[in-house]
């Protein structure tokens, strides 16, 4: 599958570029808005906390001036205050580039049929993903979401950070892509390959997972790198030693980040890409924005993953169901 396979025709890159030049007159006004917002905002809660110190100092103890109890809790406040105003006074910078979101998205991605965005919302497929690919989690957030047709095959697409613990102590369990899609046949079962973890992580995946059971794929690299475990053994060992283990290795050399993660779950396939940068992220709203530098390098990604998804859902698949091309 080529680049080119993706990239849209002349007319709709017309299309395009002319709302590039409405949101680079959006941006503009934007940016200059959030050049004067954020020193004043700052600025003059900085004047405010000052100013509340110092009179805080004609009531505290000589030895205890500009760092008494009132004052810490005055320096606190006025951190998270400033946290709250930094976002305020970036607001319009922040809703242009969701709006461009919304409008263009649908656009760029116009070799996906029926193509829908949605923002921030949990996605329809995500209850389905079996945890045992990527392990306890009490916390998760979405942002972009696309969903359509690709290949004749329906699928959704969405970013996703999955996380467990509170406060300092909690941890990433995954932050990346998450695709998912219908199989082209069924898997009696369970089936996921996810990255192999230390010994402390492994046993609580292990009693999280259940009745599953740990594989091998035969190939000492690979079973090195991935754990493979499932409630259908039967059904699950030709696939890990077969079209799954080719799958997992073409997505070794394609996919360089940290490994990517593959679960069967019945109908529903799931293709899970760690990432640590935001997939659809536009560039600060001080830089222009332009088409080859940051739209058409969005295009391929977003082509590249929609064909290596429609190569994994084939895992499960007899030869004869597999079509040519």
């Amino acid at each position: 599958m080529e680049t080119a396979d993706f990239m849209p025709d002349e007319t709709v890159i017309a299309g395009i570029r002319k709302n590039i030049e409405a949101y680079e007159a959006g941006r503009a006004s934007a940016y200059r808005q959030v050049r004067w917002r954020v020193p004043v905002f700052l600025g003059l809660l900085l004047v405010f906390v000052a100013l509340v110190a110092w009179l805080f100092n004609k009531v505290a103890d000589l030895n205890e001036q500009w760092f008494s109890t009132p004052h810490v809790f005055l320096y606190v406040v006025g951190f998270f205050a400033a946290l709250l105003l930094y976002f305020l006074a970036m607001r319009p910078a922040t809703r242009l580039q969701q709006s461009f979101r919304d409008t263009l998205l649908p656009i760029i991605f116009g070799f996906i049929r029926d193509v829908r965005y949605q923002h921030s919302v949990t996605p329809n497929s995500f209850d389905r993903l079996p945890r045992a690919v990527v392990g306890a989690f009490n916390r998760q957030s979405f942002d972009d979401i696309v969903s359509g047709r690709y290949e004749e095959f329906p699928f959704e697409l969405y970013e996703a950070e999955l996380r467990q613990g509170t406060g300092k102590g909690s941890s990433t369990v995954f932050k990346g892509v998450i695709v998912a899609f219908e199989t082209i046949a069924p898997f009696p079962g369970t089936l996921v390959a996810t990255r192999r973890s230390n010994a402390v992580v492994g046993f609580f995946r292990g009693i999280f997972a259940g009745k599953m059971q740990e594989l091998s794929s035969g190939d000492p690299l690979l079973d090195g790198d991935y754990e493979f475990r499932t409630d259908n053994v039967a059904a699950a060992q030709p696939l890990v030693t077969g079209r799954l283990a080719q799958a997992l290795k073409w997505l070794h050399e394609t996919w360089r980040d940290d490994p990517a993660r593959v679960a069967l779950n019945g109908s529903d396939g799931f293709l899970l890409l760690p990432q640590p940068k935001n997939f659809f992220e536009l560039p600060a709203i001080s830089v222009p924005l332009d088409y080859t530098s940051h739209i058409a390098p969005m295009i391929a990604d977003m082509g590249s993953i929609l064909a290596t998804a429609a190569l994994v859902r084939k895992i499960g698949a007899t030869d004869g169901e597999v079509q040519p091309g």
